[in-house]
């Protein structure tokens, strides 16, 4: 998110909040509808400029859904199959939605309906762009040159983090462990107690030529944080205890994200703001999406 509101100016940058995801598994109604708006309230408090950037929720939009079904009947299932988040889940679970399998798609849809250039997200999404690029690719020589190739950008620091409790794992917003995730939310003193349980290794101290996965995703959320390149962070960090470390990067996260919720607590005070500003996000990028829409029919030859 700090990296979307870095970027935004250097291109005709769209946000859009993804409902329709988080769909694929049960979301209680009234919860997902604050949700939303929480998000839009976060994103707006990082630095999202209304202004200049549309900021959308998923679903306002059904030309997202459209293409998605448009696209879903050029994508082979075996690449779907092939997912890892796909793979993952089914394997963990009896009874699985086909939303989880299709999910892939409408990322794919979001993306190229808006013939994004630049995608900006984490490393663990890297697999989704290469799969709408295949995507597109797949149409494109099919129906004809129609959609624009994505590329990723990834952010300078910071493009995984994982979970403090389980630091081979990704963090996660819905892992069950009560130290694994961070909220942008959390009170001081949650973030404080997370951070200073966090998992670490039987290392005395940091070690910046074998460090323990715990250390490394510690070191990487500081370095995220505050951006320090990675000699001033070795020649700061190593050898230090981990209690020190753990404060230090305590420190980081809350000195950073305390503005922020300021921000937030500001911008959400009027309950009508952030609402106003999605549909006005909405109305922006709509003509796109349909215009995007209405070409990949025609390319088709479904009746438009």
């Amino acid at each position: 998110m700090k990296n979307w509101a870095k970027i935004q100016y250097d291109y005709e940058s769209i946000y859009c909040i993804v409902d329709l995801h988080a769909i694929t598994v049960y979301q209680p109604p009234d919860e997902l509808r604050r949700k939303i708006v929480e998000l839009a309230g976060m994103l707006l408090a990082i630095g999202i400029d209304a202004k200049h950037s549309a900021l959308v929720v998923q679903s306002s939009v059904p030309a997202h859904a459209e293409l998605a079904w448009l696209l879903t009947c050029v994508t082979p299932l075996g690449w779907l199959q092939r997912m890892t988040q796909f793979k993952a889940k089914s394997e963990a679970q009896d009874t699985i939605g086909d939303g989880v399998l299709q999910y892939p798609v409408l990322m794919a849809a979001d993306i190229l309906i808006y013939q994004a250039a630049i995608v900006p997200v984490g490393e663990d999404q890297q697999q989704h762009l290469e799969l709408t690029r295949d995507i597109a690719q797949r149409f494109n020589s099919l129906y004809g040159e129609t959609f624009v190739m994505p590329e990723t950008h990834l952010p300078s620091f910071g493009a995984r983090i994982m979970g403090l409790d389980e630091p081979g794992k990704k963090m996660s917003k819905s892992a069950t462990g009560a130290n694994h995730a961070i909220s942008l939310l959390d009170p001081a003193n949650v973030m404080r107690k997370k951070i200073m349980r966090a998992t670490t290794d039987s290392q005395p101290g940091v070690n910046f030529q074998a460090p323990g996965a715990g250390v490394e995703n510690l070191l990487n959320i500081f370095q995220a944080f505050t951006e320090w390149p990675g000699d001033r962070m070795q020649a700061h960090f190593e050898g230090m205890r981990y209690g020190d470390l753990k404060k230090q990067v305590a420190e980081a996260v809350v000195s950073h994200l305390e503005p922020i919720q300021r921000n937030f607590q500001e911008i959400t005070s009027d309950p009508d703001y952030v609402p106003r500003i999605l549909r006005e996000g909405a109305e922006r990028v709509t003509p796109i999406a349909n215009d995007t829409v209405r070409k990949v029919k025609q390319a088709m030859g479904v009746f438009t």
